[in-house]
């Protein structure tokens, strides 16, 4: 499978080492041409503002809107959930996103940088270590969402469709797992 990683600002190389260790290739989508060549694709953590401007600067952002809306299967972690949210609590005024998740979420909503924490919690049934950086959480979903793992009592790991996101950092540990998850139970009818 061919999975393209949004390579405009962020930790794009993280997901990009984290997929071909799963085995599959991965590139860097910069260009609509690119974009239309993968069979999904990931939303990295990073500045999501800033990811939605550089988005439309390369003439990217409505095309990944309507690939979202027709099925690409999407993974986004901290930044890409906020990408993907349908609904933003303390974002910066007017932000819009790419949407396909029935949720809202609340931007920075673990604190400011200096309030990063790593964190045990349980995805999938399996138990694995978490990277919260700057991390937003799911305030409210709608039925079709499915909560994969939660912390502080709050949604941190979601899935709607062929869409899943994630507060936390999983290409900054060594574990596989949310990646895995998202190639094996989530792409595979592609």
């Amino acid at each position: 499978m061919k999975v393209g990683v949004l390579a405009l600002q962020g930790d794009f190389r993280e997901h990009i080492l984290a997929t071909t260790q799963c085995g599959h290739e991965a590139i860097e989508v910069r260009r609509l041409a690119e974009l239309e060549s993968v069979d999904a694709l990931i939303l990295p953590g990073g500045e999501s503002t800033t990811i939605v401007h550089l988005a439309k600067t390369f003439e990217l952002f409505n095309p990944i809107r309507k690939h979202i809306g027709d099925g690409l299967p999407v993974y986004g972690s901290c930044a890409g959930m906020i990408l993907l949210a349908e609904r933003i609590l303390d974002g910066a005024k007017g932000q819009e996103t790419f949407g396909g998740l029935d949720i809202t979420v609340r931007r920075n909503a673990f604190g400011r940088q200096v309030d990063s924490f790593e964190s045990e919690l349980t995805f999938n049934g399996k138990a694995m270590n978490a990277v919260f950086i700057r991390a937003p959480w799911v305030e409210q979903s709608g039925p079709g969402v499915q909560v994969l793992a939660e912390a502080a009592g709050h949604a941190v790991a979601v899935r709607e469709g062929k869409v899943l996101a994630t507060s936390f950092h999983p290409e900054l540990t060594s574990n596989l797992e949310i990646h895995r998850y998202f190639f094996d139970e989530m792409c595979k009818a592609r």
